[in-house]
């Protein structure tokens, strides 16, 4: 097994977020070359489905689980410059800091009460986050409370967690209780070109109601 691939079974097997956090904060600084080798795209992917439905200067967009920002300067340069990253690495957030894309970097939890008001961001995307040992699927409860009624959420999940993780029954709550919208959901599609083949995720967007 490569180095890299170690390291990313190392973050699969976390079983808390203190386990996640540390995993996170030892691979901070290989992230990006490894997960590169590895064909890692759901960053650079979702770009697409943000140029898709959320229009230039709508207001700020959240980077929910940025890590070290690799979508940040694709969306940069697609005309969005208010652009807001959270993650629970400081380690990761030091880096995307770097970038030069993010208005703001805040230090948050997912599935935690988040640092913004209601109806705040004009949309959020996430990408990769929703995987296993990582954020729960009762995240999208506060990351739908500070997104403004008519924008938008952008997410991948990986495939085998939405049912065992509780993401299929959590999407129908919200849309029952009329808080959002679906408007899209793709086929499954590898989140690794290179490795991994069997993780794949399916991308979401919904409308916030």
């Amino acid at each position: 097994m490569s180095h890299e691939e170690q390291a990313l079974d190392r973050v699969y097997a976390a079983r808390s977020p203190r386990e996640l956090e540390r995993a996170y904060a030892d691979w901070a600084a290989d992230y990006d070359r490894d997960t590169i080798a590895l064909g890692y795209s759901l960053p650079f992917v979702i770009a697409g489905w943000v140029g898709r439905y959320v229009p230039h200067g709508d207001g700020p967009l959240l980077d929910a689980g940025c890590g070290t920002g690799l979508s940040g300067p694709f969306l940069k340069a697609l005309g969005y410059d208010d652009l807001v990253g959270l993650d629970y690495s400081r380690e990761m957030l030091d880096l995307a800091g770097q970038r030069n894309a993010y208005r703001e970097l805040r230090q948050a939890e997912l599935g935690t009460t988040l640092p913004w008001p209601d109806d705040h961001f004009a949309a959020f995307l996430s990408s990769g986050v929703f995987t296993a040992g990582h954020a729960p699927a009762s995240s999208f409860d506060e990351l739908v409370r500070i997104t403004r009624p008519g924008g938008h959420a952008i997410f991948t999940v990986r495939d085998l967690l939405l049912e065992d993780g509780g993401f299929s029954d959590a999407f129908r709550r919200l849309e029952d209780a009329g808080r959002w919208r679906r408007v899209e959901e793709s086929e499954p599609f590898r989140a690794f070109v290179l490795a991994e083949p069997e993780v794949k995720v399916k991308a979401f967007v919904f409308e916030i109601g």
